[in-house]
């Protein structure tokens, strides 16, 4: 069943709104925000300095630190509808069990390779053999932590978030979305900062060190407070059931169905042999249909908001983000790492007032029109970065820069609950984990062409090339965004209202204006 988008709240909800949100289970939530934070903490630490190690250990080239963004956002578009489609297949505790092992025990190796590659700085030279298997290891290590991570937002934004809110005013799920998003933000505020000061006053061997640790030990409290969480709402072990019970039959249909084509094609094959222009094309087609990276794929383009989410992964394909590559740039520009850790938390604390902004304007407006606002406001606040590209000055160029990303933020964050928010309203439940799989597969596409990008333009004095092409991107996906409101509302803006106001400060004396 899909949830119906309703921009204008009637009274008479508003004045029930009270009751029905007083039978939230408010406890449960705050310790569902509580896990969720040590969990994105986890995903945040090891973002920020996964381009800062790689920098260490190659320095005055980006190679590295685009190969590993490369390589992690690869398996995520090539495996994200995949991992879509087993967590809309499997019970809520299984996927939770699995994604908190995988992506705390992916970071705890990640951390110990790159603590003996720091330790062990003459590798490169003496034995680049075992160096280069140790960067391999560093690499798989670091998807296979992002992999689990995006099996755990699926399972907490796409699904958890949308059954607590059943049965509640809109508004309930908007103030939820709003809190998940406020809580990454402020890791991704404070997790960079504590990470650049260890950095930059310690060292970079005890920032890796600290990163093994923690998630040794954040695994076990994570768990409890999930496992909590699930057991103390009923409506989550009832839709998981639920679910597993809808798709159990479906599933047995469908192996025995390709035990029986694998048969056919084994015992006809003089029939294939006969009409192997018309039978071979049509099984292969039937196949390949049914795989589940193209079954995904054809459910996600089948929905009404695929645009806006097109628009938002275009966003991706940016290197004007606190990342990798341009972690890697400042910090070849002389930026010290705890100042791109500040610089980087001004930019969440820029984001975390998108969040409150957005119920704001959500409470007054529809979703659809926020997007609007906030995409173009991000597009206008880019343009001080691609002005950096004019000054001669590094430091005055990077400052520029840092200044650009973090403003711009507002928008990014405020039409990424946008979308989100429309997803949620508009994709049916059985669809809804799949195109949370599809959508960040495409979202990690682009951000994989990026980091190719990157590889292919790796010189850190090329980087202005690599600045144009974002910005490029964004102006695309503004337009697209742009393109989709217009189908739906048919104007983009209300002119007539415009024009309404003009014409009474025309009439107007000069005293009624004052």
């Amino acid at each position: 069943m899909v949830r119906e988008p309703r921009p204008d709240q009637p009274q008479q909800q508003e004045s029930s709104s009270s009751s029905k949100d007083s039978s939230l289970p408010t406890s449960l939530i705050r310790i569902l925000y509580i896990g969720h934070f040590l969990a994105r903490w986890d995903a945040r630490m090891w973002e920020f300095s996964v381009g800062l190690y790689m920098i260490t250990l190659w320095p005055d080239s980006l190679i590295l630190p685009a190969i590993y963004g490369a390589i992690e956002c690869a398996s995520t578009a090539l495996f994200g509808p995949i991992i879509g489609q087993w967590v809309q297949r499997s019970t809520y505790f299984k996927v939770l069990r699995i994604w908190l092992v995988t992506q705390n025990f992916s970071f705890i190796i990640a951390g110990c390779t790159v603590i003996t590659l720091l330790f062990s700085p003459a590798l490169k030279s003496t034995n680049f053999t075992v160096f280069i298997l140790l960067v391999i290891l560093t690499n798989i290590s670091g998807a296979i932590g992002v992999l689990s991570t995006l099996a755990g937002t699926i399972l907490i934004e796409r699904e958890w978030v949308v059954l607590i809110s059943e049965g509640h005013t809109p508004d309930v799920l908007t103030k939820i979305n709003s809190t998940i998003r406020r809580i990454d933000l402020t890791c991704k505020l404070l997790a960079p900062v504590i990470s650049g000061f260890i950095m930059s006053f310690i060292s970079v061997k005890a920032s890796a060190m600290t990163l093994a640790i923690w998630n040794t030990v954040a695994v076990w409290l994570e768990y409890w407070l999930f496992t909590s969480v699930y057991t103390g709402i009923p409506a989550l072990a009832e839709s998981s059931q639920r679910r597993i019970s809808r798709l159990s039959p479906s599933d047995t249909v469908e192996m025995a169905t390709t035990s029986a084509e694998r048969v056919g094609l084994i015992s006809q094959s003089d029939e294939i042999s006969v009409s192997v222009e018309i039978g071979w094309r049509r099984r292969l087609t039937d196949w390949f249909s049914k795989t589940p990276f193209v079954g995904a794929w054809s459910v996600y383009s089948q929905q009404d908001v695929v645009l806006p989410g097109v628009a938002l992964a275009l966003l991706y394909f940016t290197v004007l983000s606190f990342g990798t590559l341009m972690t890697a740039t400042l910090e070849w520009k002389g930026i010290p790492a705890f100042v791109i850790g500040i610089a980087r938390g001004i930019s969440a604390i820029i984001g975390m007032a998108a969040t409150v902004l957005y119920p704001i304007l959500q409470s007054h407006v529809s979703t659809l029109r926020p997007g609007l606002w906030a995409i173009w406001s991000q597009w206008t606040c880019l343009l001080v970065c691609v002005a950096s590209i004019l000054v001669q000055n590094h430091l005055l160029s990077a400052y520029m820069l840092m200044a650009g990303v973090a403003t711009s933020r507002l928008g990014l964050w405020m039409f990424d609950l946008s979308v989100i928010q429309q997803m949620q309203d508009q994709v049916p439940e059985s669809d809804r984990c799949v195109v949370g799989g599809v959508q960040n597969s495409l979202q990690s596409t682009m951000d994989m062409l990026g980091y190719i990008m990157g590889m292919i333009i790796s010189n850190p004095q090329d980087f202005w090339e690599l600045i144009l092409l974002s910005f490029s991107a964004v102006t695309f996906a503004a337009l697209l965004y742009s393109i989709h409101l217009y189908r739906v509302r048919k104007h983009l803006f209300h002119f007539e209202k415009s024009f309404v106001l003009l014409e009474w400060v025309i009439r107007s004396s000069p005293e009624d204006l004052l």
